[in-house]
C-alpha cells in the first residue's frame, strides 16, 4: 500500500512539475504572442506560485514572473473585461505628486485636481470613458473599495507584483481585472507610459466595438 501511495506521489508530482514548466512557458511566450488556453494556464500559475517563486528567487528574477502571468491574465481576461459596464480604475499613491495637498479617505487618495501630478489628467480621462478612479496607499484598501459600489470590472495600474497579487486577490469576487503596469517600482516617482493607459482605455471604450485581437 505504501508502495502504490509513494507511486501515486511520485507521478503526482512529475506531472505538477510539467505542468507548471508548460504553463510558465506559455506566460513567457504570452509577452510577445497572443496564446490559447490563457485562463488555463493562469489558473495553473496561481496554484503553483509559490513554489515557482522560490525558483525565481533562486536561479533568475522574481519580477519576471509576476510580468509574464499578469501578460498571461491579461489576454485570459480581455474578451471578459470588455463585456463589463461598471468599472474603476485602482491606481497606486506612489505616482501622485510628493506634496500632495489631497486627503486620504478608508477608499484611497481623494484627488482635488491640483494638476501637479498625472491623476489630474487620469481623473478626466476615467469619467470620460466611465470608470471611477480610486488612488489607494496600498492592496488592504482594495477591500473597503469593493464594499463601497458594484463594478464588474477593475482596470489596474501598479507594478507587475502587485499587479499579480490583486488579481489573485480579486479572483472568485466577480471583478474582472485587466492590468496596465508601471514603468517602475518604488514608494514614489513611479510612472506609467500613459499613452499605452490611453490605448487600454480606449480598447476597452463602451461606445466602440470591441475586436479581439
Amino acid at each position: 500500500m505504501y508502495s502504490l501511495l509513494g507511486e501515486a506521489i511520485l507521478v503526482l508530482s512529475v506531472v505538477s512539475v510539467l505542468l507548471a514548466s508548460v504553463s510558465l512557458a506559455v506566460s513567457r511566450m504570452s509577452f510577445n504572442h497572443n496564446v490559447w488556453l490563457a485562463g488555463f494556464f493562469a489558473e495553473v500559475l496561481d496554484l503553483f506560485y509559490l513554489p515557482v517563486k522560490f525558483f525565481f528567487f533562486r536561479l533568475s528574477d522574481t519580477r519576471k514572473l509576476d510580468k509574464w502571468m499578469v501578460s498571461l491574465k491579461n489576454i485570459a481576461h480581455r474578451n471578459k473585461f470588455a463585456k463589463t459596464r461598471t468599472r474603476m480604475i485602482i491606481a497606486p499613491h506612489c505616482m501622485r505628486f510628493l506634496d500632495c495637498p489631497a486627503s486620504s479617505t478608508k477608499s484611497g487618495i481623494q484627488c482635488v485636481s491640483c494638476g501637479k501630478c498625472v491623476f489630474t489628467r487620469l481623473k478626466e480621462d476615467a469619467e470620460k470613458y466611465g470608470y471611477k478612479l480610486y488612488i489607494v496607499t496600498g492592496s488592504s484598501f482594495v477591500k473597503h473599495i469593493i464594499k463601497d459600489g458594484k463594478y464588474e470590472g477593475a482596470l489596474l495600474i501598479a507594478c507587475d507584483y502587485e499587479l499579480n497579487k490583486v488579481m489573485m486577490g480579486l479572483k472568485g469576487k466577480n471583478i474582472v481585472t485587466y492590468g496596465v503596469p508601471m514603468l517602475n517600482d518604488g514608494c514614489f516617482n513611479t510612472e506609467v507610459e500613459y499613452s499605452e493607459l490611453l490605448e487600454t482605455l480606449e480598447m476597452f471604450d463602451v461606445n466602440r466595438k470591441f475586436y479581439n485581437r
